[in-house]
This record gives structure tokens, C-alpha cells and sequence, in this order.
């Protein structure tokens, strides 16, 4: 599986203290220590780690990522991905939207037991299945979990079933989720299966997908 990386745009959409409103903040460069930010659609600006632009505060930004602050709240924001994020002022309901990264998929950036994880919505996928290393590095006991066989496009792999403590994606966390664990380094990203997304609402227009926690 391929992924192709973006050159600009990463948008994070964040709720403010007021439920009114929202803000769009777009990162359209990134360099290390400052980025070129758009904060609902005005003016591009640079700015530097420990400045604010229209409410927003760049904490920090490398190459790679920034983590901005909106009304205190922290988003972590990295190229070629989309998040929105917010709680419903009419039915105080967490949502998460994301959008494509060009190719037609939905790639993002969440946890698994509060480790960073790459993830890719996956709904052909039965649980949220991840490598080795992403497992060690979530902690995840996988060797007391229950040995399985999976059928892919690389043939029948072995697996564990497991219980992941907390999923997180967004402001959205579940507990107690099901998990799979491949014996090999085969998958790029965490897939973000069935298990997760079945507890959500989802909702598809166009090129965003918009995941909403039930009540």
C-alpha cells in the first residue's frame, strides 16, 4: 500500500469555549521553530513558536508537525492530513471529520493507550489491526492475547486478539476496543477497523467523512 505525501495544507477545525463558533486553522508551510498559518481562511502569516495569530498559538513546529493552541486547546498538525474536530452545541455530541489526502483515503493521526499512531479508516477491516512495533510501542500485551490467522492479500498471517485499553481519534475516545496484532511488520498504518468505527455514527459527503460518538 502507497501513500502518497502532500506538499501543503493540513486543517484543523477546533471548537471554541464559545459553542457558536469555530475556528478553521490551515497550516500551509511548515519549517522548524515557526509556519505559515491561515486562521479561517484570512491572510497567510508566519509564525513563530510561542506567537499568536487570531487566537491561535503556535506552540511549537518542526518539519513535520506543528502543535497549535485554540482557546487552550492543543492540536497536533502534520502535512497532508485533515481533522475537524467539535462538540455539537445542540446535542453536546463529540464528531470528528476528516478529509481525503488526495488518493481517496482517509488518513489521521490518533492513539492507541496514549501512543501516537498513524491511522487509515479502513471499514473492509474487521477490528483495528496493527504491526508489532506499533503494539510494543502501545504497550499492548499481544502474547496473552488469543493466536488467530487472518486472510489477506498477502495470504493467510497469524494474529493475536487483543483488547486495546483506549483508542483515541480527535476529541472521540473508546475503551475496551478490539484489536488485532500481525505477526509481521507488513502493515504501513494502523487500520481503524470496524471495532472502533462501529461504536460511531458515520456520515460520507464528498471528499470528507464525519464520525460522530453515539450517545
Amino acid at each position: 500500500m502507497r501513500f502518497k505525501a502532500a506538499n501543503v495544507t493540513a486543517i484543523i477545525v477546533a471548537l471554541l469555549t464559545c459553542p457558536a463558533a469555530a475556528q478553521e486553522v490551515s497550516v500551509l508551510a511548515l519549517f522548524e521553530g515557526k509556519a505559515l498559518l491561515a486562521v479561517d481562511g484570512g491572510k497567510p502569516r508566519t509564525v513563530r513558536a510561542g506567537e499568536s495569530y487570531a487566537g491561535v498559538k503556535l506552540i511549537s513546529a518542526n518539519s513535520e508537525e506543528a502543535i497549535v493552541s485554540v482557546n487552550g486547546k492543543r492540536q497536533r498538525l502534520r502535512i497532508g492530513e485533515g481533522v475537524y474536530s467539535a462538540v455539537s452545541p445542540q446535542r453536546e455530541r463529540t464528531t470528528v471529520t476528516l478529509t481525503t489526502d488526495g488518493g481517496g483515503h482517509f488518513v489521521t493521526t490518533g492513539s492507541i493507550n496514549g501512543a501516537t499512531m498513524n491511522f487509515l479508516v479502513d471499514t473492509g477491516a474487521t477490528a483495528v489491526s496493527m504491526n508489532l512495533n506499533d503494539a510494543r510501542r502501545a504497550g499492548v500485551n499481544y502474547l496473552a492475547g488469543t493466536k488467530a490467522y487472518s486472510q489477506t492479500a498477502n495470504g493467510v498471517v497469524p494474529i493475536y486478539k487483543v483488547k486495546l485499553g483506549s483508542v483515541k481519534l480527535g476529541d472521540i475516545t473508546l475503551t475496551d476496543v478490539d484489536g488485532f496484532v500481525h505477526q509481521s511488520d507488513a502493515l504501513p498504518v494502523v487500520l481503524l477497523g470496524m471495532s472502533f468505527l462501529g461504536r460511531l455514527e458515520m456520515r460520507r459527503e464528498g471528499e470528507s467523512l464525519t464520525l460522530t460518538k453515539k450517545q
